[in-house]
C-alpha cells in the first residue's frame, strides 16, 4: 500500500512538471509540444507553440516589447494562470487526456475565448500539428464558438457582410482581397493570427478554427478591452501606427487608366486649375515604362519627368507614379536580378509568374537585397526627379494562377510566408524614402497584411467592378480594414472595371460613388472607362490600352456640377479630416468607423451595415441601390443629430426616413459639433 502511494506521488509530480514558469512567462511542455504564454503589451498576451523544437523569435507584424510588461504568474496542481492587466489566461491540464487547454478572461472574470476541449471520447485537440512528411506542419487551432458573439475585422473581403460570425474566410491575398488576420469581438477581445501562411479561418456555429497549410509554429496575440477603441489602440501599439497623413492626402486625387504621355498629364492638371477645382494629386498609371521591371519612364512619351513634376508642383499638385513588382523577361534588369536571386521562384513548371503585359516574374520583396535593388532603381529614375508618392500595384502579388504552393521566397515557401509580401513591398519604399529624410510617407498599395500600416500603406480595394453591388461591398471592406488596423483606405470612385461616361446609368452610379468617396479617408477618382483604345509602345509593338476620359467634367454638365460641389465639401472638411488623421497616427484609430465603434453601448449600432461614422462626428449613409432617392438611417442614442443638408435636428435612438435625390448623400452631424463646418456646407447649398 505504501509503495502504491509513493507511485501516485511520483506520477503527480510528473504531471505538475508540465506547467512551469520562467520569469513572467507561463510554459507548457508535453509529448513534443512546447507552448509559451507571455505578456506582450498593455492588457495583452502572446501565445506561441512548437512541436519538437524551440520557440522562434519571429517578428512578422508584432513589434518588440519596448519595456518589461508586469504580469502575475501562478501555478497550482493541473493549472497555470497568467494575468496581464485586463486579460487572464488559465491553462488547465486534463488529467485524463494529458492535454492542456487555455481559456481567456477579462478583469471581471468574464470568459472571452476558450480553446476547444477534449470532448470526451471524441479525443479532439485544441492545437493540432499535422506533419507534412519530411517537412513542417499543417496547423489547426480550435476554439469553442459563442453563439451570441459578433466578429469584425480580418481585412478586406469582397462581400456584403459586416458580422463575420458563421463566415469562412481564405487566409490569402487576391486582387481586391486583403487578408489582415486581426479580429475584434463583441465579447471584448481582439485576436491577431500572427502567421503569414496561406490557410483559412472558419467562424462556425459549433467551432472557430484557424488553419495554416504549412507552418513551423503556432503564434497568436490576444488583447482585452472594455471598448472597441481600447482594443484597437492596444493592437496599434503592438503592430505599429500610420505616419501623419500629409496635407495632400486630405483633398481630391485625379487618376485614370491611363495618362500615357507627359503633355496629357499636364493638360489635365492645367484644366483643373483653369476651372478653379482643387486638386491635390494626379497619378500616372502603369505602362509608362518601356518594359515592366525597368522602373523608369519611357523617354519617348515622358521626355522630361523633372520638368513635368516642377510644373505640377508650381500648380500645387503632387505627382504619384505607379510601380509594379513584375520583372518582364525582356526587362533591362531581368538578367541581373535572376543572377542575384532577387526574384520569386516557381517551384515547378515554366519559370513565369504572370503573363499580363509580357511574361514576368515578381521581385522577391522578402529579400533585403531585392528591396534595396528595386528602391535604388526607383530612386534614380523617379525620386531624384522630385516624385515623392508611389502607387505600389500588384502587391498581393497577383500570380497569373493562384497556386500558392508553387512559389518560393527568400523567407520560405509562399504557402508558409506569402501573406507578408504586401507588407514587405510597402516596406521597400518606406525605408528607402525614410533614408532620404522624407517624413509623413504615404504610398498607395493594392494589398496589406498586419503591420503594413507602419510602412505608410494607403490601401485601395483593387479592381472592383462598376456596379451598385460592388459599391455596397466597399462599405463593408473599408470598415473591416479599419478594424483590422489599416486606417488609410480608399476605393476607385466609380469602380475600376467598366463604366461608359456616356451611359446615364453609369453616370448616376458614379455620382453615388463620388458622394461616398468624399467621406473615405482618401478621395480618389479612378477607373478603366469604356471604350478602350490600344496604344503602341516606343518600339511600335502593341502596349497596354487606355480608357476614355475620366475627369470630373467627362460625364455631362449635370454630373459635373454635383462632383464639383462634393470636392468643395471635401475642402471644407480639411480641418476635420486632419484631426482624425492625427488620431490615427497617435492612437491607431480608424478614420472610417463602424457605428458600434463610437456607440458600443447601443445594441442596434452593432447590427448596422450600410452606414458608418467618418471620424467621430459625421454619420454617413451612402446611397447604394440603383435609382433609390430615399433611405432609412439609424441615429444612435445618446446624441442629437443635425442633417448636414437642411440643418434639421433629430433625437438619437430612432430610425428615420430621409430623402436623397441624386445630388444628396445623407450626412448627419453629432451633437451640433463643428458649427463653422456646418455653416459652410449649408451656405454652399444656396450657391449655383
Amino acid at each position: 500500500m505504501k509503495g502504491k502511494n509513493c507511485q501516485r506521488k511520483t506520477v503527480r509530480r510528473r504531471i505538475m512538471g508540465r506547467i512551469s514558469r520562467a520569469n513572467n512567462k507561463l510554459i507548457w511542455t508535453f509529448n513534443g509540444e512546447k507552448m509559451v504564454i507571455e505578456p506582450w503589451g498593455r492588457n495583452s498576451l502572446r501565445v506561441r507553440s512548437t512541436m519538437m523544437g524551440d520557440i522562434q523569435e519571429t517578428d512578422y507584424a508584432l513589434l518588440p516589447i519596448t519595456k518589461a510588461a508586469g504580469a502575475v504568474v501562478e501555478i497550482t496542481q493541473h493549472q497555470g494562470v497568467i494575468i496581464n492587466g485586463k486579460i487572464k489566461a488559465v491553462l488547465t491540464e486534463d488529467p485524463w487526456s494529458k492535454t492542456g487547454t487555455i481559456a481567456y478572461y477579462n478583469q471581471e472574470n468574464r470568459l472571452l475565448l476558450e480553446e476547444q476541449g477534449w470532448h470526451g471520447a471524441l479525443n479532439l485537440y485544441a492545437r493540432k500539428f499535422k506533419p507534412i512528411l519530411g517537412g513542417d506542419y499543417r496547423l489547426t487551432v480550435s476554439f469553442e464558438s459563442q453563439e451570441e458573439e459578433k466578429l469584425f475585422g480580418m481585412g478586406q473581403y469582397q462581400q456584403e457582410v459586416m458580422d463575420l460570425k458563421y463566415c469562412s474566410l481564405e487566409l490569402a491575398h487576391r486582387n481586391s482581397q486583403a487578408s489582415v488576420p486581426f479580429l475584434l469581438s463583441s465579447r471584448g477581445y481582439g485576436f491577431l493570427w500572427h502567421n503569414p501562411a496561406v490557410g483559412k479561418v472558419t467562424f462556425g456555429k459549433n467551432v472557430t478554427q484557424w488553419e495554416s497549410y504549412s507552418t513551423k509554429q503556432l503564434d497568436y496575440w490576444i488583447t482585452a478591452g472594455d471598448t472597441p477603441a481600447e482594443i484597437e489602440e492596444a493592437y496599434a501599439e503592438a503592430t505599429g501606427k500610420v505616419p501623419m497623413m500629409p496635407e495632400y492626402g486630405l483633398g481630391f486625387w485625379q487618376c485614370k487608366l491611363r495618362y500615357w504621355n507627359q503633355e496629357q498629364v499636364l493638360n489635365v492638371a492645367r484644366e483643373y486649375k483653369k476651372r478653379n477645382i482643387p486638386l491635390d494629386v494626379i497619378v500616372i498609371d502603369f505602362f509608362h515604362w518601356p518594359r515592366m521591371g525597368d522602373f523608369r519612364f519611357d523617354e519617348k512619351f515622358f521626355p522630361d519627368p523633372e520638368a513635368m513634376n516642377k510644373e505640377l508642383e508650381a500648380m500645387g499638385v503632387k505627382l504619384m507614379v505607379s510601380v509594379w513588382p513584375q520583372i518582364d523577361l525582356r526587362s533591362e534588369n531581368f538578367e541581373e536580378m535572376k543572377e542575384r536571386n532577387l526574384l520569386v521562384k516557381p517551384e515547378m513548371g515554366v519559370n513565369i509568374s504572370m503573363t499580363f503585359g509580357g511574361d514576368s516574374l515578381f521581385f522577391d520583396a522578402t529579400n533585403p537585397e531585392a528591396r534595396k535593388f528595386v528602391w535604388e532603381k526607383c530612386k534614380k529614375n523617379y525620386y531624384d526627379h522630385g516624385i515623392r508618392i508611389f502607387w505600389l500595384d500588384e502587391a498581393e502579388p497577383e500570380f497569373g494562377v493562384y497556386d500558392f504552393e508553387n512559389y518560393r521566397y527568400h523567407m520560405g515557401p509562399n504557402v508558409q510566408v506569402g501573406n507578408i509580401y504586401p507588407q514587405m513591398y510597402s516596406r521597400t519604399f518606406y525605408e528607402g524614402m525614410e533614408k532620404q529624410g522624407q517624413k509623413n510617407i504615404v504610398n498607395l498599395v493594392r494589398c496589406a497584411w498586419a503591420g503594413s500600416q507602419r510602412y505608410g500603406a494607403l490601401v485601395w480595394s483593387g479592381d472592383v467592378h462598376s456596379t451598385y453591388e460592388d459599391l455596397r461591398k466597399q462599405i463593408c471592406a473599408g470598415l473591416h480594414m479599419g478594424l483590422a488596423g489599416i486606417p488609410w483606405w480608399t476605393t476607385d470612385i466609380g469602380g475600376f472595371a467598366g463604366g461608359n461616361p456616356k451611359d446615364e446609368r453609369f453616370r448616376k452610379l458614379l455620382v453615388r460613388w463620388f458622394e461616398y468617396g468624399t467621406f473615405c479617408p482618401v478621395m480618389r477618382l479612378h477607373g478603366d472607362r469604356m471604350p478602350a483604345s490600344m496604344l503602341p509602345g516606343s518600339d511600335g509593338l502593341p502596349n497596354c490600352h487606355t480608357g476614355v476620359e475620366n475627369e470630373v467634367w467627362s460625364f455631362g454638365e449635370t454630373v459635373y456640377k454635383i462632383l464639383k460641389k462634393y470636392i468643395s465639401f471635401r475642402e471644407c472638411m480639411r480641418d476635420y479630416t486632419r484631426e482624425f488623421m492625427k488620431e490615427a497616427h497617435i492612437k491607431g484609430s480608424p478614420v472610417m468607423r463602424t457605428m458600434f465603434y463610437e456607440f458600443p453601448d447601443d445594441e442596434k449600432a452593432w447590427d448596422v451595415k450600410e452606414q458608418y461614422m467618418y471620424g467621430s462626428d459625421l454619420l454617413i449613409a451612402p446611397m447604394v441601390y440603383e435609382d433609390a432617392e430615399w433611405r432609412k438611417v439609424y441615429l444612435p442614442k445618446g446624441a442629437r443629430w443635425t442633417d448636414l443638408h437642411t440643418g434639421e435636428i433629430f433625437e438619437g435612438g430612432q430610425e428615420i426616413l430621409t430623402d436623397a435625390p441624386l445630388e444628396k448623400i445623407p450626412v448627419f452631424i453629432r451633437d451640433g459639433r463643428h458649427p463653422e463646418f456646418i455653416g459652410k456646407i449649408l451656405n454652399m447649398h444656396d450657391k449655383p
